[in-house]
């Protein structure tokens, strides 16, 4: 049975990531230096041939999908932009340190929410299903390549949710402008909704750390 090939990205640096900022909603621009990254990664090791580009509707994820793959159309998928951070969007760890919400938000459940922000749990359902939906579209269609360009928070809960080998989200950190290569089996993807992660990528990009 003919299997699909989907690739994960992580946007390329803003200045709210240099700045160790929680940036969410706000829409950032890349960084002149996060783009300049982007280049020269591309330049190193090349970002993959596919049919299709899925992108979150943010300017850093557009502004990536771009340099990495010029030549496609961007799909923009809405319910792939990051995490609503709330009353923690833009700020710090170091500013909220003495935050009782922040906390109690570190350390709450599935459940737990940023004042104004959303759930853990409500984050991860919206992404889920948008990957799905996604998911299933490609293989209805035939398109057998496919990348998606979007945000850690969001990549790292895909990961967590469907690939194999199974583990936590904080086990598929990734470098910006680095991701994963997935094998799509569709008896796999239809018995247990699983795939398998079979490569870093680009395909020569060294064990990324996430810091």
């Amino acid at each position: 049975m003919k299997s699909y090939t989907l690739y994960l990205f992580r946007h390329g640096l803003t200045k709210g990531n240099l700045n160790a900022q929680y940036i969410g909603h706000t829409d950032y621009p890349l960084s002149t230096f996060g783009i300049d990254e982007l280049k020269k990664i591309r330049t190193a090791h090349h970002y993959p041939s596919v049919d299709a580009v899925f992108v979150s509707p943010l300017k850093r994820a557009m502004q990536s999908a771009d340099i990495m793959f010029p030549d496609n159309n961007k799909v923009v998928i809405d319910n792939f932009i990051e995490y609503n951070f709330g009353e923690f969007e833009e700020c710090t760890a170091e500013d909220l340190k003495d935050n009782e919400d922040f906390k109690a938000w570190l350390h709450g459940d599935i459940y737990a929410r940023p004042p104004f922000g959303e759930s853990n749990a409500e984050f991860a359902q919206r992404v889920c299903k948008a990957f799905e939906q996604v998911v299933n579209g490609c293989i209805a269609t035939g398109t057998q390549t496919f990348a998606i360009v979007a945000h850690a928070g969001v990549l790292m809960t895909i990961l967590s949710c469907y690939g194999l080998p199974e583990a936590p989200m904080a086990h598929w950190q990734m470098d910006a402008g680095y991701g994963f290569k997935l094998r799509i089996t569709p008896s796999l993807w239809m018995q247990s909704n699983k795939l398998e992660v079979v490569d870093l990528a680009p395909q020569s990009a060294q064990t990324p750390n996430g810091e």
